[in-house]
Protein backbone atom coordinates (compact mmCIF):
# COMPACT_ATOMS: atom_id res chain seq x y z
CA UNK A 1 0.00 0.00 0.00
CA UNK A 2 1.16 3.65 -0.85
CA UNK A 3 1.49 6.31 1.73
CA UNK A 4 -1.46 7.84 -0.49
CA UNK A 5 -3.49 4.77 0.31
CA UNK A 6 -2.47 4.37 3.72
CA UNK A 7 -3.34 8.32 3.95
CA UNK A 8 -6.55 7.00 2.61
CA UNK A 9 -7.65 4.46 4.62
CA UNK A 10 -6.78 5.98 7.77
CA UNK A 11 -9.22 9.11 6.58
CA UNK A 12 -11.78 7.07 6.28
CA UNK A 13 -11.37 4.95 9.76
CA UNK A 14 -11.63 8.76 11.30
CA UNK A 15 -14.82 9.32 9.87
CA UNK A 16 -16.65 6.21 9.99
CA UNK A 17 -15.64 6.53 13.98
CA UNK A 18 -16.68 10.21 14.00
CA UNK A 19 -19.87 9.31 12.12
CA UNK A 20 -20.64 6.50 14.72
CA UNK A 21 -20.46 9.06 17.57
CA UNK A 22 -22.61 11.17 15.52
CA UNK A 23 -25.28 9.22 15.02
CA UNK A 24 -25.37 7.11 18.27
CA UNK A 25 -25.79 10.32 19.83
CA UNK A 26 -28.05 12.38 17.75
CA UNK A 27 -29.70 9.91 15.45
CA UNK A 28 -29.51 9.79 11.61
CA UNK A 29 -31.92 12.43 10.76
CA UNK A 30 -29.98 15.25 12.97
CA UNK A 31 -26.19 14.23 12.61
CA UNK A 32 -24.76 16.93 10.31
CA UNK A 33 -21.78 16.11 8.03
CA UNK A 34 -20.26 19.14 8.62
CA UNK A 35 -19.90 18.55 12.32
CA UNK A 36 -18.73 14.58 11.21
CA UNK A 37 -16.14 16.15 9.02
CA UNK A 38 -14.99 18.65 11.62
CA UNK A 39 -15.25 16.38 14.34
CA UNK A 40 -12.93 13.84 12.23
CA UNK A 41 -10.37 16.91 11.68
CA UNK A 42 -10.96 16.81 7.84
CA UNK A 43 -13.30 18.77 4.69
CA UNK A 44 -15.89 18.40 3.32
CA UNK A 45 -14.65 17.90 0.29
CA UNK A 46 -12.34 14.63 1.83
CA UNK A 47 -15.44 13.36 3.62
CA UNK A 48 -17.79 13.57 0.27
CA UNK A 49 -14.23 11.88 -1.66
CA UNK A 50 -15.13 8.63 0.19
CA UNK A 51 -18.87 8.95 0.72
CA UNK A 52 -21.19 9.99 -1.79
CA UNK A 53 -24.29 11.05 0.84
CA UNK A 54 -24.64 10.52 4.37
CA UNK A 55 -26.40 7.34 3.60
CA UNK A 56 -23.74 6.19 2.45
CA UNK A 57 -21.38 7.19 5.64
CA UNK A 58 -24.09 5.57 7.35
CA UNK A 59 -24.45 2.09 5.57
CA UNK A 60 -20.10 2.39 5.91
CA UNK A 61 -21.35 2.34 9.98
CA UNK A 62 -23.51 -0.80 9.40
CA UNK A 63 -20.84 -2.41 7.83
CA UNK A 64 -18.58 -1.77 9.73
CA UNK A 65 -20.42 -2.79 12.82
CA UNK A 66 -21.94 -5.99 11.26
CA UNK A 67 -18.34 -7.55 10.85
CA UNK A 68 -17.45 -6.65 14.25
CA UNK A 69 -20.32 -8.75 15.69
CA UNK A 70 -19.80 -10.93 13.32
CA UNK A 71 -16.56 -11.66 14.92
CA UNK A 72 -18.15 -11.24 18.47
CA UNK A 73 -20.26 -14.33 17.27
CA UNK A 74 -17.34 -16.62 16.40
CA UNK A 75 -15.03 -16.08 19.51
CA UNK A 76 -16.88 -15.24 22.52
CA UNK A 77 -17.64 -18.66 23.83
CA UNK A 78 -15.21 -20.36 26.34
CA UNK A 79 -13.09 -22.90 25.07
CA UNK A 80 -15.12 -26.61 25.21
CA UNK A 81 -18.57 -24.76 26.11
CA UNK A 82 -21.68 -26.50 25.47
CA UNK A 83 -23.84 -24.62 22.62
CA UNK A 84 -26.23 -23.25 26.02
CA UNK A 85 -23.24 -21.68 27.60
CA UNK A 86 -22.13 -20.37 24.35
CA UNK A 87 -24.86 -18.39 23.60
CA UNK A 88 -24.64 -16.91 27.44
CA UNK A 89 -21.07 -15.87 26.78
CA UNK A 90 -21.76 -14.09 23.12
CA UNK A 91 -24.84 -12.42 24.75
CA UNK A 92 -22.50 -11.05 27.32
CA UNK A 93 -19.80 -10.15 24.81
CA UNK A 94 -22.33 -8.19 22.46
CA UNK A 95 -23.58 -6.51 25.42
CA UNK A 96 -19.75 -5.46 26.09
CA UNK A 97 -19.77 -4.44 22.59
CA UNK A 98 -22.64 -1.91 23.38
CA UNK A 99 -21.47 -0.61 26.31
CA UNK A 100 -18.43 0.01 25.08
CA UNK A 101 -18.07 0.15 21.48
CA UNK A 102 -19.62 3.23 19.67
CA UNK A 103 -19.70 2.10 16.50
CA UNK A 104 -21.45 -1.13 17.27
CA UNK A 105 -24.07 0.46 18.96
CA UNK A 106 -24.37 2.76 16.47
CA UNK A 107 -24.66 0.16 13.83
CA UNK A 108 -28.01 -1.21 15.94
CA UNK A 109 -29.11 2.19 16.04
CA UNK A 110 -28.82 2.99 12.76
CA UNK A 111 -30.76 -0.40 11.76
CA UNK A 112 -33.40 0.90 13.87
CA UNK A 113 -33.70 4.00 13.10
CA UNK A 114 -37.22 5.35 10.83
CA UNK A 115 -35.53 8.10 9.17
CA UNK A 116 -33.87 5.56 6.90
CA UNK A 117 -33.68 2.20 5.30
CA UNK A 118 -31.47 -0.26 6.91
CA UNK A 119 -28.81 -1.66 4.54
CA UNK A 120 -27.60 -4.44 6.74
CA UNK A 121 -30.57 -5.53 9.49
CA UNK A 122 -28.04 -5.87 12.23
CA UNK A 123 -31.21 -6.95 14.96
CA UNK A 124 -31.36 -9.83 12.42
CA UNK A 125 -28.15 -11.05 12.27
CA UNK A 126 -27.81 -10.83 15.89
CA UNK A 127 -30.89 -13.16 16.31
CA UNK A 128 -29.93 -15.74 13.24
CA UNK A 129 -26.92 -15.91 15.57
CA UNK A 130 -28.40 -16.87 18.20
CA UNK A 131 -30.84 -19.22 16.38
CA UNK A 132 -27.88 -20.86 15.46
CA UNK A 133 -26.45 -21.38 18.70
CA UNK A 134 -29.95 -22.54 20.31
CA UNK A 135 -30.28 -25.38 16.93
CA UNK A 136 -26.62 -26.25 18.24
CA UNK A 137 -27.47 -26.37 21.74
CA UNK A 138 -31.00 -28.69 20.72
CA UNK A 139 -28.45 -31.33 18.64
CA UNK A 140 -25.55 -31.26 21.76
CA UNK A 141 -28.44 -31.93 24.32
CA UNK A 142 -27.43 -28.94 26.56
CA UNK A 143 -31.35 -27.23 25.88
CA UNK A 144 -34.36 -28.84 27.03
CA UNK A 145 -36.38 -31.03 24.30
CA UNK A 146 -39.05 -29.84 24.95
CA UNK A 147 -38.33 -25.93 24.49
CA UNK A 148 -38.60 -24.25 20.87
CA UNK A 149 -35.68 -22.88 20.16
CA UNK A 150 -37.44 -20.22 17.55
CA UNK A 151 -39.37 -18.90 20.55
CA UNK A 152 -36.24 -18.48 22.85
CA UNK A 153 -34.48 -16.92 20.08
CA UNK A 154 -36.83 -14.04 19.56
CA UNK A 155 -36.83 -13.45 23.67
CA UNK A 156 -32.82 -13.31 23.78
CA UNK A 157 -32.82 -11.17 20.60
CA UNK A 158 -35.31 -8.92 22.05
CA UNK A 159 -33.34 -8.96 25.62
CA UNK A 160 -30.39 -7.86 24.59
CA UNK A 161 -31.42 -5.31 22.16
CA UNK A 162 -33.93 -4.04 24.69
CA UNK A 163 -31.16 -3.41 26.97
CA UNK A 164 -29.45 -1.91 24.68
CA UNK A 165 -32.62 0.64 24.01
CA UNK A 166 -33.06 1.15 27.26
CA UNK A 167 -29.12 2.24 27.68
CA UNK A 168 -29.84 5.56 25.85
CA UNK A 169 -31.84 7.27 28.34
CA UNK A 170 -29.44 5.46 31.37
CA UNK A 171 -26.04 3.64 30.69
CA UNK A 172 -26.56 1.32 33.90
CA UNK A 173 -28.78 -1.18 31.68
CA UNK A 174 -25.69 -1.89 30.10
CA UNK A 175 -24.08 -3.55 33.43
CA UNK A 176 -23.17 -7.08 32.95
CA UNK A 177 -25.72 -7.75 36.09
CA UNK A 178 -28.17 -6.52 34.17
CA UNK A 179 -28.44 -9.67 31.55
CA UNK A 180 -26.66 -12.19 34.60
CA UNK A 181 -30.20 -11.28 36.33
CA UNK A 182 -31.91 -12.45 32.81
CA UNK A 183 -29.89 -15.32 32.33
CA UNK A 184 -30.29 -16.79 36.50
CA UNK A 185 -34.08 -16.44 35.46
CA UNK A 186 -34.00 -17.97 31.94
CA UNK A 187 -31.45 -20.76 32.14
CA UNK A 188 -33.73 -22.67 34.91
CA UNK A 189 -36.15 -23.03 32.65
CA UNK A 190 -34.80 -23.84 28.99
CA UNK A 191 -31.72 -26.19 30.18
CA UNK A 192 -31.74 -29.66 29.83
CA UNK A 193 -31.11 -30.94 33.20
CA UNK A 194 -30.72 -29.30 36.91
CA UNK A 195 -28.96 -26.40 36.42
CA UNK A 196 -27.82 -26.60 39.89
CA UNK A 197 -25.20 -28.71 39.08
CA UNK A 198 -23.04 -25.92 37.86
CA UNK A 199 -22.77 -26.93 34.73
CA UNK A 200 -23.77 -23.71 33.37
CA UNK A 201 -22.26 -19.83 34.17
CA UNK A 202 -24.60 -16.78 34.00
CA UNK A 203 -21.69 -14.29 34.19
CA UNK A 204 -19.95 -13.02 31.55
CA UNK A 205 -16.21 -15.44 30.76
CA UNK A 206 -13.47 -14.78 32.48
CA UNK A 207 -10.75 -13.38 30.58
CA UNK A 208 -8.29 -15.35 29.28
CA UNK A 209 -5.54 -16.09 32.10
CA UNK A 210 -8.17 -15.38 34.77
CA UNK A 211 -9.77 -18.19 36.73
CA UNK A 212 -13.22 -17.86 38.73
CA UNK A 213 -15.65 -20.78 39.87
CA UNK A 214 -18.54 -21.20 37.32
CA UNK A 215 -21.94 -21.75 38.56
CA UNK A 216 -25.63 -20.76 38.24
CA UNK A 217 -26.19 -18.71 41.57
Amino acid sequence: MTPKQERAVRTRTRLVLSAAEAFDRQGFAVASLTAISNSAGVSNGALHFHFESKEALAAAVEAEAAERVRAIVEGAARKGASALQALVDTSHAIMLRLREDVVVRAGFRLSGDAARQAAHGLPEQWRQSVARLLEQAGRDGSLSSAVAPSDVAGVVTATVLGFGVLARFDSAWLASGSLSGFWKLMLPLIAAGPVERGELDCEPAAPPGASRATAVR
